[in-house]
């Protein structure tokens, strides 16, 4: 699949980008390339290949799970205009 320098200038505006008018046949060129090799992946035969989690068929390593900072919520509640039960207190939005 080729694309149109038109396109290009139409995918640019919808990404919100801005490009200069003289990359824009570079830019088609490069974008081309990118879809025809997307295109090239979505027509290997994957009939017999089972789905991974992940890449590496190796466990990961986790961290142990403890807590490792310290409770400062009644230190930051100080600063509230209002609290209760640990809770900050806030107008009320709805009637």
């Amino acid at each position: 699949m080729s694309l149109s320098p038109d396109e290009v200038r139409h995918i640019a505006h919808l990404a919100r980008l801005r490009i200069d008018e003289r990359d824009v046949d570079d830019y088609a060129q490069n974008l081309s390339r990118i879809v025809d090799f997307v295109d090239q992946l979505g027509q290997a035969d994957t009939a017999d290949v089972t789905p991974m989690a992940h890449p590496v068929d190796m466990a990961q390593r986790l961290r142990e799970d403890r807590v490792t900072e310290e409770n400062h919520r009644d230190e930051y509640q100080q600063n509230a205009p209002a609290t209760e039960a640990g809770l900050y207190l806030v107008p009320r939005v709805l009637e």
